[in-house]
């Protein structure tokens, strides 16, 4: 058996090319483009490709992408101060704080300072708990590029068990209380580092995400055959990027694997597009 690839690139110029006229009609509608605005703190290399990536899908897609800069040597109340003006400001549908933030900013701090109407990437507890209970204002961009990616591929997952490598507050939860919904009815593991007898687990998996950042952690022996998986992990090594699962070895057992790159993070990418749309929908009913 070779895997199914899921390419999540090809899957991400799909769902722009339909977002791309809905944002064209809103605006029509309103006069009013949506607009994203990114604040990047530092140099981070790899941040700079991500917020590069964001501005360049939202020129295709007809929003407006803002880039707010401010150096590595920022403390906290300036930057509290810069999020406070994009709440304030009207022009502005959806806030992106980037992660990572220097070493000595509270993130959770600035990321719950985003007005929860703006808080794009669903991060704002306001926001976790309409996801929690069942009715979401922003589903947060990651988890749903997995659900766009079993949805489009139709993949079953009501009645699927679904074992999750990682617990964050960015995937592994969200994702959890997503899946386990009425409407998907999948039946959830969530694993973490304390987890005992993880490989035992893992094989019980029809469907394994993995999302722990540990570069090649999930080997063949970890997956069921047959299994669907799901790699969400972004590693940098010196052989380049690589995910959390071992690719290569995986897709000889999986039914279905997505690649890294090229997989879940071009989906993320549109999420938050999508996000910034209907974050600007709320704010101009028609």
């Amino acid at each position: 058996m070779t895997a199914t690839v899921l390419d999540g690139q090809v899957l991400a110029r799909r769902i722009q090319a339909e977002l791309t006229p809905r944002v064209a009609e809103f605006s029509r509608q309103t006069g009013i483009r949506p607009c994203l605005a990114a604040v990047l703190v530092g140099e981070d290399a790899g941040s700079e490709v991500y917020v590069r990536n964001k501005r360049n899908a939202c020129e295709r897609c007809g929003l407006e992408g803002q880039l707010h800069r401010l150096p590595a040597t920022t403390s906290l109340e300036p930057l509290l101060v810069l999020v406070e003006q994009l709440n304030r400001d009207p022009r502005v549908h959806g806030i992106l704080v980037q992660l990572p933030l220097p070493v000595g900013l509270d993130a959770m701090r600035v990321l719950h300072a985003v007005s929860p109407f703006k808080d794009v990437d669903g991060f704002h507890p306001e926001n976790v708990g309409r996801l929690v209970q069942g009715a979401p204002r922003f589903v947060p961009c990651t988890p749903q590029a997995v659900l766009e990616i079993l949805k489009r591929h139709e993949l079953p997952v009501a009645g699927q068990h679904a074992v999750i490598l990682g617990r964050s507050e960015i995937v592994g939860k969200p994702l959890a209380n997503l899946l386990m919904q009425r409407g998907l009815d999948a039946t959830v593991t969530v694993c973490h580092s304390r987890t005992r007898d993880l490989a035992e687990l893992t094989r019980q998996a029809d469907l394994l995400i993995a999302a722990i950042g540990h570069p090649q952690f999930v080997q063949a022996a970890m997956v069921k055959p047959g299994a669907v998986v799901i790699d969400v992990g972004i590693n940098r090594t010196p052989a380049g990027l690589v995910g959390d699962v071992d690719y290569e070895a995986v897709r000889q057992v999986a039914r279905a694997i997505t690649p890294v790159p090229k997989g879940v993070g071009p989906l993320t990418v549109t999420m938050l597009l999508a996000n910034t749309l209907r974050a600007a929908q709320l704010a101009n009913p028609r």
